[in-house]
């Protein structure tokens, strides 16, 4: 199984096998920031169609955050996790608490990463999630949960590279799971890199600006 150069290799690579979606005016390409935003720039412009970000946000449990509550995305999107809050006895108090924190670093990101440009519609849409990787899939399936409430008319979660859970977990919620390589043993999302240096909140903004100057040129 080969390695990606680099998060566009690896987007030019799920590019080629989303062929079907390329031109259509029904589609947009959904990444979530920071890493996956290269990888989604690469699909969008082979494919000709919009790129835009997706932010979630994990809420964790109070004193314990890496056990997840549920998280929030763009659009002021809250999904909860119902096990964890049977188990957690967490109030709905503190849960709007820790989200209304969250909120704000989440609104802030967008903000920065976003500008004026206005946040696109999803209803209807065939979305293309994007990653640069998925080891246990929980950011992308809260993605995946939090569009499903804007009624988009099908969700293709689109990974380089994925742990088999992953996939498989992804599958039972996606309409469509795309997982370029699922290697085993997995261990690490940057293994299947040779370049898989942090991409900062500049190329993001980039990547987002180039994107739409792209669409701009190339539109039908």
């Amino acid at each position: 199984m080969r390695r990606f150069t680099g998060r566009s290799d690896a987007g030019l690579a799920l590019a080629k096998e989303l062929e079907q979606y390329r031109d259509r005016d029904d589609v947009i390409v959904l990444a979530l920031p920071r890493g996956g935003v290269p990888v989604g720039a690469a699909v969008a412009e082979r494919l000709n169609v919009p790129l835009d970000i997706f932010l979630v946000r994990k809420l964790g449990f109070p004193g314990h955050e890496e056990f997840a509550i549920g998280a929030i995305a763009s659009g002021g999107i809250r999904v909860l996790n119902p096990a964890a809050l049977e188990m957690g006895h967490v109030s709905p108090e503190e849960i709007d608490e820790i989200a209304a924190r969250e909120e704000i670093e989440l609104e802030r990101r967008e903000q920065e990463y976003r500008g004026d440009r206005p946040r696109p519609t999803h209803q209807g849409k065939v979305i293309v999630l994007v990653d640069d990787g998925v080891a246990t899939g929980s950011t992308m399936r809260a993605a995946v949960a939090a569009l499903r409430q804007q009624n988009p008319a099908k969700i293709i979660v689109a990974v380089p590279v994925a742990s088999a859970d992953a996939c498989e977990l992804l599958s039972r919620e996606a309409n469509e799971v795309l997982c370029a390589s699922i290697p085993e043993p997995f261990h690490a999302v940057g293994l299947w890199y040779e370049d898989f240096s942090q991409t900062t909140d500049e190329e993001v903004k980039e990547l987002l600006q180039r994107a739409e100057q792209h669409l701009h040129e190339h539109s039908h």
